[in-house]
Parts: structure tokens; sequence; C-alpha cells
């Protein structure tokens, strides 16, 4: 059986200096556009806001991004689990910012799935999107542009190109927990270009439970990252 997933990603319309994206100390941030996508569904959905003149306006209203947090809201009721990646330490954060909803992306965060977060319970480090569906043999992110220049395309007007970008984002995200599930196994390319594999009998699980996992070995790490990274703006 399929499970019901509703992945979704955000842009942001901040842009953040240096190569690290340590973006917290620079928010707010803003949000451009939101791209989420359904199973059955056969494209993503842009949400954005609009100018008076009707072209994008520089970032999403409160009212809009709080529209996207009831859609999801609405989506959970009907049976749909909200999938992303990095979606626990980045999205829902920003999310419960810019929409004013803080209780209800707390909840939401919680009871989502985000993949990145499970293969860091799991193994103790984390892995890109675009390593995930290589592994997996799967369509990754679009060629040509990074998430860190995303604002700077949007603020000179190129949003088709940055929906493109934030929509492949969507597609590869549930095209990754599909072929995750179906095959009962997560892969991905490692560093050095070899396929590393992580069970999934169970299949992927949601926040609260892969925070259930026992704390892996990370003795071998210089720097081994904690769960509260991720977690923190819950409590």
């Amino acid at each position: 059986m399929i499970r019901k997933y509703l992945a979704f990603d955000i842009e942001t319309a901040k842009e953040i200096p240096g190569t690290d994206f340590n973006w917290k100390p620079h928010r707010p941030l803003g949000i451009t556009c939101i791209a989420s996508q359904a199973v059955g569904e056969e494209a993503p959905q842009i949400w954005m806001s609009k100018t008076t003149s009707g072209t994008p306006a520089p970032q999403m209203t409160q009212s809009d991004v709080a529209a996207f947090i009831r859609h999801l809201s609405i989506a959970v009721a009907e049976g749909f689990v909200p999938l992303s990646w990095n979606g626990l330490g980045f999205d829902f954060d920003v999310l419960a910012e810019e929409s004013g909803l803080i209780d209800e992306c707390r909840t939401l965060a919680r009871q989502h799935v985000d993949m990145m977060f499970h293969v860091v319970c799991e193994k103790g480090f984390p892995v890109s999107l675009n390593n995930a569906a290589s592994g997996l043999g799967v369509q990754g992110k679009l060629a040509g542009v990074e998430g860190i220049t995303a604002p700077g395309l949007w603020g000179s007007g190129q949003y088709d190109l940055v929906t493109k970008y934030v929509a492949q984002d969507v597609s590869a995200t549930l095209a990754v927990a599909l072929k995750s599930e179906s095959q009962k196994s997560f892969a991905w390319t490692t560093r050095k270009g070899t396929v590393s594999t992580m069970p999934l009998s169970k299949g992927w699980l949601c926040v609260d439970d892969a925070n259930r996992l026992p704390l892996p070995d990370t003795s071998w790490m210089s720097k081994p990252l904690s769960r509260d990274d991720y977690l923190s703006w819950l409590l």
C-alpha cells in the first residue's frame, strides 16, 4: 500500500552570507514560495503571494504562509503524512516564524516524516537530498541552481527558475520516500562515490518515533551532530 505522503519545501527570501548557510543569526528570513505535492498529484503545487499588479511578491505574507499551514493540517486530518528533507531543522522552524502559527507548526513538525532527521537518528550524520536521489536512482535536484542562491534569483525576477527549482526538490523528496519504502531500504551515494544502504523494514518514521531510536555510535566522528540541533526550537 502506497503511503499518503504530502511532500513540501520552502524557499527563503533573505540572502545568507558565506557558504555554510548559518541562517539563524539572520532571521527572520521571509519565504518567497513553497512547493507541495501529494501522492497521486501529477505535479507540485506552488504557493506564493502576489503584488497588486499580479506579479510575484518579494516574499509571502503572513496570511498566505498561514494558509499553507492550514492546508497541511487539513491534509493530516484527511490521512496524509507531511514529508520533508530537513523540514524539522529548517522548513517548519521558518514556517512557524513566518505564519505566526507556532503551536500548529510544532505539532505538524513532530507528526511529519523528515527523512533526513530519520537518517541522522539512525546513522548519526545527515545525507543530502541529491546524494539520496543518486543512490536510489531517481531524479535529483535541478542542475545549475543552489538553495543558497535562490533568494538572489527571486530578487532579480527569475521567478520561474526558482519555482522550477523548488518544485523539483519536492518531486525528488517524494520519489526518494516512495522508492525507499517500496524496496524497504534507503540508499545514498557517499562522498567516495560508493552506495551505502540503511534498512527500512518499518518504513520512514515520523519525527517523534525517529527520536526514540537508540543513539547511534558517533565515537568515530570529530564533530558529531546532536538531535537537539534539530529539535531545540520545539521546546
